[in-house]
């Protein structure tokens, strides 16, 4: 395959040799990289354009680049939405984990090992981070030096990948993802009481994890957060540099359906006809209420001899505290309650596929979903828009979305109540009816996707919502009509 450097000017070689290291990276695709240079003009004479010909004007490219560690993540409905459009050109910058999506060009970046022993325990976590910054350098610079110079940069702050992308790209807008700002106490620590404080050192650590996105605010144009309550973590200096937009919920694809059947691995077929608890977390930890649900489940399922317990999820790396070695906080938690419940009735379904995830919120007849004061799931949103009878933790992300019209709010260590809300579900389901046309209704009219949250987001960034190019063609057959 050809080498770049054979395609650019000999004054820029020096520069090129200064930042290229091709052996950072385990996916480059040149030949990319090569078609973004600027054509050179070859001498031969040009066809002369008639004095009264016309020409239409090509609207000029628009340019987008996505950082993050886990690409497409967060960035997903965007990518997707933009994808074929003929005046925007995507790239991405992440780690081995991220996936390629149709219409952006993914570079992915090795992380770097790094001996970490003589480095402050204090410093580790930014010390990681300033190496993953410095191969999305590497990778944002041969971009540059290839001729992709990004109108608009859209990055997730919490692994350093944005440190160094506003020197790269000093003319980008550049937009930080605001997901979540760690604090002392009352969020993901501090909250649970059955969990040992952290001490002196461990709450310095905390504040830490905040260095990086901290220095990413700064340097950003705007910042972008999910939810209200997400963004009110930051500082209060921050706030008013942060906007609000959701991600969007497909709201057309999550629906209620009658007719809704899930095939468990044993064979057993589950319908709306069955009564079906169902608590879905990408992992199960205690931030997302493990112990309180499992802890629930000897008297829900005496009081009710034929619900079926679906847990979903559970394969990810846990948040938080890690577990006692040898245990998941699953099978910790587990341990007090086996030998009280019938095992047969609960089914762990680890890797579910999107479709059956989605017929699992259909065929259930009460959805939990328990949280810290974190980051606000969206299979919450996912749930209600199901038509799912949601009880929740009574947590301030949680009662963002759910009042008590559209969903039930139990105290988050009250698992009495919890056991006692679930039976309400499920001894009378009728009487759920409109607060499950609520729940829909909720994220219908504030996070739909197409309707709602997308058009907001292409607004956010400056992005025009259809394609120049369609516009006449439209407007054609619209007068045709």
């Amino acid at each position: 395959m050809a080498n770049p450097k054979d395609f650019l000017h000999h004054s820029d070689c020096t520069a090129m040799r200064a930042i290229c290291r091709p052996r950072q990276y385990d996916i480059i695709d040149w030949r990319w990289l090569i078609s973004a240079l600027p054509a050179r003009d070859s001498g031969a004479s040009k066809e002369r354009t008639p004095r009264n010909h016309h020409r239409r004007r090509q609207p000029r490219m628009h340019k987008i680049l996505f950082v993050h560690n886990n690409y497409p993540a967060q960035f997903h409905p965007l990518s997707t939405a933009l994808a074929g459009r003929s005046d925007i050109k995507m790239a991405a910058i992440g780690s081995p984990t991220a996936r390629a999506l149709p219409g952006v060009q993914l570079i992915k970046y090795v992380i770097p090992d790094g001996e970490v022993v003589a480095t402050h325990p204090f410093a580790r976590r930014f010390d990681a981070e300033s190496r993953r910054a410095e191969q999305v350098l590497y990778a944002a610079s041969n971009l540059k030096q290839a001729g992709f110079e990004p109108d608009l940069v859209i990055g997730h702050p919490g692994w350093g990948e944005m440190l160094p992308l506003r020197p790269i790209f000093p003319k980008a807008r550049i937009v930080t993802y605001c997901e979540f700002y760690y604090q002392l106490g009352g969020q993901d620590v501090g909250f649970d009481p059955e969990f040992p404080d952290m001490g002196i050192d461990g709450h310095v650590k905390i504040q830490l994890k905040n260095a990086a996105t901290l220095l990413a605010l700064d340097a950003c144009d705007i910042g972008l957060s999910p939810t209200l309550w997400q963004r009110s973590t930051y500082p209060k200096t921050f706030q008013s540099k942060i906007e609000v937009i959701h991600d969007g919920i497909d709201t057309d694809a999550i629906r209620p359906r009658e007719d809704a059947a899930l095939t468990l691995r044993s064979g057993r077929v589950l319908t709306r006809a069955d009564e079906v608890v169902t608590y879905a977390t990408r992992s199960h930890e205690p931030l997302r209420g493990i112990h309180c649900f499992l802890r629930a489940l000897p008297r829900i399922m005496a009081a009710r001899p034929t619900a079926q317990i679906l847990i979903i999820g559970g394969s990810g790396t846990p948040y938080g505290f890690s577990p006692p070695p040898g245990h998941s906080w699953r099978s910790w938690f587990f341990r007090e309650i086996d030998g009280r419940v019938d095992t047969s009735r609960i089914h762990f379904v680890d890797n579910l596929s999107r479709a059956d995830f989605l017929i699992a919120l259909q065929i259930s007849s009460a959805h939990v979903y328990f949280t810290y004061p974190f980051v606000l799931s969206w299979s919450l949103l996912e749930a209600m828009s199901a038509g799912c009878v949601v009880i929740g933790s009574d947590t301030p992300p949680v009662r963002e979305v759910i009042d008590g019209q559209n969903g039930v709010l139990v105290p988050f260590f009250d698992i009495p109540q919890l056991a006692d809300q679930v039976l309400e579900a499920l001894n009378h389901p009728r009487h759920f009816a409109k607060m499950r046309k609520a729940a829909r209704e909720t994220v219908t009219s504030r996070y739909d996707l197409k309707r709602v949250c997308l058009p907001r987001i292409l607004d956010f960034y400056q992005i025009s919502p259809l394609p120049r190019a369609t516009r006449p063609a439209r407007a054609a057959a619209a007068q045709k009509r």
